[in-house]
């Protein structure tokens, strides 16, 4: 697949861009080279490959799920601005 100038200068209206003639003959030239490239990936046999999500067999290191320091809501609430029945209190942002 290619695209024509006059498609360029529709997508680009239909996107509010304006662009200029040599804008036009620029950007059809970079999506072209763009169909091309996905042309080229569509053409490679891949029957038998199973999808991944990664192309890296990595697996993510995970900590244990567990409380790792005291509880210290005090100490945090004692340099808050202000504080009531263990919330912090913000000012309104929303009327």
């Amino acid at each position: 697949m290619s695209l024509t100038l006059p498609q360029v200068r529709r997508v680009a209206q239909l996107a509010r861009i304006e662009i200029s003639d040599a804008e036009a003959e620029t950007t059809l030239g970079h999506l072209n080279g763009i169909f091309t490239l996905i042309e080229a990936m569509q053409a490679v046999d891949t029957q038998g490959i199973e999808p991944m999500a990664h192309a890296q067999d990595v697996a993510q290191r995970l900590r244990d799920d567990r409380v790792s320091e005291d509880d210290c809501r005090e100490a945090m609430q004692a340099i808050a601005p202000e504080t009531e029945a263990g919330l912090y209190l913000v000012p309104k942002v929303i009327e």
